[in-house]
C-alpha cells in the first residue's frame, strides 16, 4: 500500500495511542502476515520507560497472548529508537504501526507480530484531532469546551487536581530527603519560598536555606533579633545607612552572624522594580519574621488544626512597627500597619499548607490529612489572576481554590503542551461530532 509523505507527517504516536487505548480501531483486524487479530484488552498505558502498553491480551487466530504492546508510526522506528538493544522490548507480543515499512525481529531472529492500522479507523477522528492541534487559540478547544458535558469536565478537573497535589508531594519528598526527614525545616523552607510570592520566591528560599529554623527558634522570644537575623541574612543590611532602626538591626546581626558563623546573601538578588510598595521584599521579610516569632512549632500546629478559618488565623502576621511608615530603610513615608492580606494568606495556604497536609498524609498513610487538604481547598476562595479570568470567559466558572488549582494545572500540563488526547475533555471532543 502507498502512503504519501504528507499523511505520515500528520500522524503522531499520541493519536495512535489514543486509538489503541479507547478501542477505536475497526473490529475486524488482520496482521500483516494474514492472521486474524482480536484485541481482548489493550492493556495499561505505560507513561514510563518500556513498551507503550503493558499486560495486554490479544487473540491471534486461535491463540490468546498476554503481554506488552509497542506502537510506532513507522515500523522502522523500532530500530531508530534502538529498541532492539533493550531487553524490555524483546518480549513484546504485538507491534502496532501506522505504516509497516520494515519487518521487525526479536534478538532471536523471530519476526514480531505486526498490526498495520492505516485505514482501520474513522478518518474523522484524525481530522478533529488535527483541528485541535492546529488551533492557535488560548487553548486548543476554546470554542468547543462548552459543548462537553459537565460531568466529564468536573470529573476530569478532580483528577487533574490530584495530579497537581501528587506532583507537589514529589517535590516536598525530595526536599524532605535533602533535610534528612525534618518536616519542620522543610515546611519552613517552602513557606519562605512562597512568602516571596513568585517575584522574590528564589531569594526567600535561599534565605531560609542559609538560616536554619533551629537558629531562629533560639530567639523566638526576641522579635528584634529574629528580624535582625532575617534582614541580615538577606543582605539588605550590607548597605550604608544612618537610619537608627537599620543600625540597630545591623549591630544585632553582626553579633549573631559571628556567633552562628553565618554567610549572608547578596542584596542584588531581591527585586523591587515594578512591585507595589506593600509587596516590597522589606515588607515581606518583616512579616515573615513576625510569623516566625509568633508561631513556634508552626508545622505541628498546621497538622492539628481542623478548621480552615483557624488555619488562616495562624498565618495572620504584621510587619514590625518601624514599617508602619516605611517601605525601605531610611525613607519615611506616611502609611499604615503592614498586615499580610487575606489574599496573601490564601495563597500561602494553597501553595504551602495544603500540599504539605496532602504529602504528609500520603507518606504517613493517613487519609485524614489527605481528605482535610481537599476539604480546605473547597472552602478557600480561588485565586484571581489573568489565567483564571480567561477560563471564566470560556464559561469555566469557579467558586473555590479546588477549581482554580485544577484549571491552572489543566492549562499548564495539558493545554499548553497540546496533550489533548491525554485530557478527558479533548479526548471526548475528538470522538464527538462538531
Amino acid at each position: 500500500m502507498y502512503f504519501s509523505p504528507e499523511t505520515i507527517l500528520t500522524m503522531t504516536e499520541d493519536f495512535l495511542h489514543y486509538l489503541w487505548k479507547f478501542g477505536l480501531l475497526e473490529p475486524s483486524l488482520t496482521l500483516t502476515t494474514g492472521e486474524a487479530c482480536q484485541i481482548i484488552n489493550p492493556g495499561t498505558h505505560n507513561t514510563h520507560a518500556g513498551p507503550d502498553f503493558l499486560n495486554a491480551r490479544i487473540r491471534i487466530d486461535d491463540t490468546l497472548w498476554a503481554g506488552n504492546v509497542e506502537i510506532h508510526i513507522s515500523a522502522s522506528d523500532w530500530y531508530r529508537h534502538e529498541h532492539q538493544k533493550d531487553d524490555a522490548y524483546d518480549n513484546v507480543i504485538l507491534h502496532v504501526v501506522y505504516v509497516e515499512d520494515k519487518t521487525v525481529k526479536r534478538k532471536s531472529g523471530e519476526a514480531i507480530p505486526s498490526l498495520e492500522i492505516s485505514g482501520k479507523f474513522d478518518n474523522l477522528l484524525l481530522r478533529r484531532y488535527q483541528t485541535l492541534m492546529d488551533n492557535k487559540s488560548w487553548i486548543p478547544c476554546a470554542s468547543l469546551i462548552g459543548s462537553v458535558d459537565r460531568i466529564t469536565r468536573n470529573s476530569w478537573l478532580d483528577r487533574v487536581l490530584v495530579e497537581r497535589l501528587e506532583k507537589r508531594t514529589k517535590e516536598i519528598n525530595e526536599r524532605l530527603e535533602f533535610n534528612k526527614g525534618d518536616w519542620s525545616e522543610t515546611f519552613y523552607q517552602v513557606l519562605a519560598r512562597n512568602f516571596g510570592f513568585r517575584v522574590n520566591a528564589l531569594p526567600m528560599e535561599l534565605l531560609a536555606r542559609s538560616l536554619p529554623l533551629n537558629i531562629l527558634a533560639k530567639h523566638k522570644d526576641q522579635p528584634e533579633q529574629i528580624e535582625a537575623l532575617v534582614f541580615g541574612q538577606s543582605g539588605l543590611l550590607s548597605a550604608k545607612s544612618r537610619d537608627s532602626y537599620f543600625l540597630k538591626l545591623k549591630s544585632e546581626y553582626d553579633f549573631l552572624k559571628k556567633k552562628y558563623l553565618l554567610e549572608n546573601m547578596d542584596a542584588h538578588l531581591w527585586r523591587f522594580l515594578r512591585l507595589r510598595p506593600s509587596n516590597f521584599p522589606t515588607i515581606r521579610l518583616s512579616q515573615f519574621a513576625a510569623l516566625i516569632h509568633h508561631s513556634s512549632h508552626l508545622f505541628s500546629k498546621t497538622l492539628s488544626i481542623e478548621l480552615v478559618t483557624e488555619l488562616a488565623e495562624l498565618f495572620q502576621c504584621q510587619a514590625s512597627e518601624y514599617w508602619d511608615d516605611h517601605y525601605s530603610f531610611g525613607k519615611l513615608k506616611k502609611g499604615k500597619p503592614k498586615k499580610l492580606g487575606q489574599a496573601g494568606i490564601n495563597l500561602i495556604l494553597i501553595n504551602t499548607v495544603i500540599p504539605f497536609l496532602f504529602a504528609y498524609g500520603k507518606q504517613k498513610g493517613n487519609p485524614e490529612f489527605v481528605d482535610r487538604s481537599l476539604k480546605f481547598l473547597e472552602q478557600l476562595s480561588g485565586e484571581s489572576n489573568a489565567l483564571i479570568r480567561q477560563w471564566h470567559e470560556l464559561g469555566m466558572n469557579t467558586r473555590s481554590a479546588f477549581q482554580t488549582q485544577s484549571l491552572l494545572e489543566l492549562k499548564k500540563e495539558y493545554c499548553d503542551r497540546r496533550r489533548c488526547l491525554h485530557c478527558a475533555i479533548g479526548a471526548r471532543l475528538v470522538r464527538s461530532n462538531w
